[in-house]
């Protein structure tokens, strides 16, 4: 009886995922690249978007961390919302399309990259650098 049920589980589960992946065409995954992954360390940080975030904050040392992972809104969205937890952080902006990650650290003279690396990968995302811009 119990290895029916369990057969009979499994056999469900491959239908379910042959009828979602037969499906893909015919439902949006707008928002989401399933066949392409954006790692941000071979691409530059936007000069204009980082000018931008540059407003405002005199006196903080920035972080730019590159991701590798990001998919979605819903993955940028937890990264600030992680990073907007910690007291240090000023300051943050994903840029989901180029992978890339700006803290503002305000009196911060030593940034923890052992830190912010935990916390992307808590958020189910890689880090593979982090580049530390003085004040």
């Amino acid at each position: 009886m119990k290895n029916s049920f369990l057969l009979g589980l499994l056999t469900l589960s491959t239908a379910i995922y042959a009828q979602h992946h037969d499906m893909d065409s015919m439902h949006s995954h707008e928002g989401h690249i399933h066949n392409e992954m954006v790692d941000g360390k071979n691409l530059d940080v936007d000069a204009q978007r980082f000018d931008t975030f540059m407003i405002g904050i005199d006196n903080n040392t920035i972080a730019v961390v590159s991701v590798q992972g990001m998919v979605c809104d819903f993955c940028a969205r937890g990264i600030e919302k992680t990073f907007s937890k910690d007291q240090r952080v000023s300051k943050i902006d994903v840029d989901l399309a180029s992978g890339k990650v700006l803290l503002a650290f305000s009196g911060a003279d030593d940034i923890d990259s052992a830190d912010i690396r935990k916390k992307i990968l808590n958020n189910g995302l890689n880090t593979t650098d982090i580049q530390i811009v003085g004040k």
